[in-house]
């Protein structure tokens, strides 16, 4: 089934202005739901797409076919072309439709971080080499197909990489809008890039804010929380996340909270499940009952591999060795 396109209007929120006073350049952003966390599964994560007066940006392309089709149905809709692409980070459900948007747009202009380029020498190396001993040992053919769709990803290499990287934060004018970058050292990924639109007060914040948790695999866990800070500061009213539904103000700070209770957390030796526990207790409305199932298993994954890691496996990945 194709992914449904959710459009989250600002306007929702703040009231709306009639349609002829709004210019491209000041359009609310539209969010492609990546769809839910299933464990086990490879996800996609949300695409935002920012309309332009040059064209339409995108961020973040998701990682299967249907949810790059979903997100290019949403600008064919609005009457735009595909202006330029901006990757919050490097993971594969946030720029694996770099390389089919390429082929139809062989000049197309795609912004990010270079921390893709060691991720490529290193864990999505190690990555694309369990996969293949995977596959070695499958013999279903239709199990085969997403762990061959897996490899060729990684596989395109530069084709998944920017070519007008971002090394500052500050801000900047793509297809006529204007946008500030913000880079965060170490946090989900070894540079994360997020996005305030002061013309529509939205933070986009790629996977520094995750639902139903946050994904910590390459993650310093207490950057993220300065990172969160920084989000704060910004006089934002609506904020679009890696994975999950548009949080409002009031609630991104809940989800601030909920962060930093979990870290406190995991600085004891509580059990697994009472930190899981007060995750879906902090969160409350913001964490649906069908996921707790799914957050509690998170939790108890992270604490074992990041929250408790060893200090010199967190120093690694806090950027300090």
């Amino acid at each position: 089934m194709p992914v449904l396109v959710v459009v989250l209007l600002l306007s929702a929120l703040l009231g709306t202005l009639p349609a002829c006073a709004a210019s491209p350049a000041r359009q609310k952003e539209q969010l492609v739901p990546g769809g839910d966390f299933v464990l086990g599964e490879q996800p996609d994560g949300n695409s935002i797409v920012i309309p332009a007066p040059q064209g339409a940006i995108i961020v973040d392309t998701g990682r299967h076919p249907a949810h790059l089709d979903a997100v290019l149905q949403e600008i064919a809709r609005s009457g735009q072309s595909v202006a330029a692409v901006i990757n919050t980070h490097w993971h594969l459900d946030h720029v694996g439709g770099n390389v089919a948007l390429r082929r139809e747009y062989p000049d197309l202009a795609v912004y990010g971080t270079d921390a893709i380029q060691q991720a490529l020498v290193g864990f999505l190396a190690g990555y694309h080499q369990q996969l293949v001993t995977q596959l070695a040992g499958e013999s279903d053919p239709v199990r085969q197909q997403p762990l061959r769709a897996e490899l060729a990803l990684i596989e395109a290499g530069q084709a998944l990489a920017p070519n007008h990287v971002v090394t500052s934060s500050g801000d900047v004018r793509i297809a006529g809008r204007k946008l500030q970058f913000n880079i965060e050292p170490y946090a989900h990924t070894a540079a994360d890039l997020w996005i305030y639109d002061g013309a529509t007060r939205t933070v986009i914040s790629g996977d520094l804010v995750v639902l139903p948790t946050p994904f910590l695999d390459t993650s310093c866990p207490p950057h993220i929380r300065t990172a969160l800070a920084h989000i704060a500061a910004k006089p934002f009213d609506l904020l679009l996340p890696g994975h999950g539904p548009a949080l409002s103000r009031q609630e991104f700070e809940r989800y601030r909270r909920a962060y930093g209770n979990l870290l406190a957390c995991a600085a004891t030796t509580a059990p697994a499940a009472d930190c899981a526990t007060g995750w879906r207790q902090d969160l409350g409305a913001l964490l649906p009952a069908a996921s707790y199932r799914t957050a509690d298993a998170l939790i108890g994954y992270y604490l074992q591999t990041s929250l408790r890691a060893p200090p010199a496996a967190l120093a690694k990945l806090c950027g300090t060795v």
